[in-house]
């Protein structure tokens, strides 16, 4: 097994058992957004804190399987202190990294998600947080799919 590919599993795995920032609803100015995967039957509700224009905290309730859960714990510790522009910018680089051969070097220690790619019936599963989080930041209330 490549160094990659098992580094890939490990993160996976212990994002998904010790999810950051689960079941965590930021005070202050609250936005939110929820999201379905009808596929794969991941459900999540991502919480944000915005405050001047700055993500101060993120996080998200719900239940999916480890390649979800783990993308939107992975993504909740990236965007706390991040701009809702660069938000939007990160998961433009995201949404590359996980459908395309794009080497994002950008997302930092986000790229251990390019595994998924590998997998493609299961990027919509490492998609639907992301998507989720486009829609918290435009405060939407209808639910984000990925199908």
């Amino acid at each position: 097994m490549s160094d990659l590919r098992q580094l890939y599993e490990e993160v996976i795995l212990d994002h998904n058992r010790n999810p950051r920032n689960f079941h965590k609803k930021p005070g202050g100015t609250n936005r939110h957004a929820h999201g379905f995967n009808p596929l794969c039957g991941d459900e999540f509700t991502i919480n944000l804190e915005v405050e001047d224009g700055v993500i101060k905290d993120a996080g998200f309730e719900g239940a999916g399987c480890a390649i979800s859960t783990a993308s939107a714990s992975l993504m909740t510790e990236a965007l706390i202190g991040k701009t809702e522009a660069q938000a939007r910018a990160l998961f433009e680089d995201m949404h590359a990294l996980l459908t395309t051969n794009v080497d994002a070097s950008e997302v930092g220690k986000l790229r251990v998600l390019a595994g998924v790619r590998e997998y493609p019936a299961r990027v919509k599963c490492a998609t639907l947080a992301w998507h989720t989080m486009q829609a918290a930041l435009r405060n939407e209330d209808k639910t984000v799919s990925t199908e």
